[in-house]
């Protein structure tokens, strides 16, 4: 059984976004937040990935393409919100929220659901902008009308 390539670039996307932050909490800079900003090259990597596949193989229908790059965007923020929710209850749950929420702007003390929740929701505006941006360089290379 083969996957579907909008699955696989987005296991591409929760693998890069993983590895980068583990690599930001080895390194003890998961408290920079402008660091955390670096994941969405994954997302581009990841949505240009299907559209490069696209292309190769003879799609260039704009509207096809760009649901392709979106739901490979999108599979690649679910993944990453529902490890991120995983790893945040390995580490202690809400108890572990309030060393992550100290970066981000949240009135009270969010939980854990809470917290993963508003990343999930920035996740999808993100991956809008990705596909947008990605079908606007796309386009100009490969016009489709």
């Amino acid at each position: 059984m083969k996957l579907p390539k909008e699955l696989l670039n987005g296991i591409v996307i929760f693998t890069g976004i993983g590895l980068y932050f583990l690599l930001m909490e080895l390194l003890h800079l998961s408290n920079l937040y402008y660091l955390r900003l670096i994941n969405i090259l994954f997302v581009y990597y990841g949505a240009n990935r299907t559209l490069q596949s696209n292309f190769r193989e003879g799609e260039v229908f704009f509207a096809t393409n760009a649901v392709s790059a979106f739901l490979t965007s999108l599979a690649g923020i679910f993944l990453s919100t529902a490890g991120l929710l995983a790893y945040i209850y390995a580490k202690g749950g809400d108890a572990y929220i309030q060393n992550l929420s100290q970066t981000f702007l949240f009135v009270g003390t969010p939980t854990a659901v809470t917290y993963t929740i508003t990343l999930l929701i920035e996740g999808i505006v993100s991956a809008l902008i990705v596909t947008f941006s990605l079908m606007l360089f796309w386009k100009n290379k490969y016009p489709s009308d």
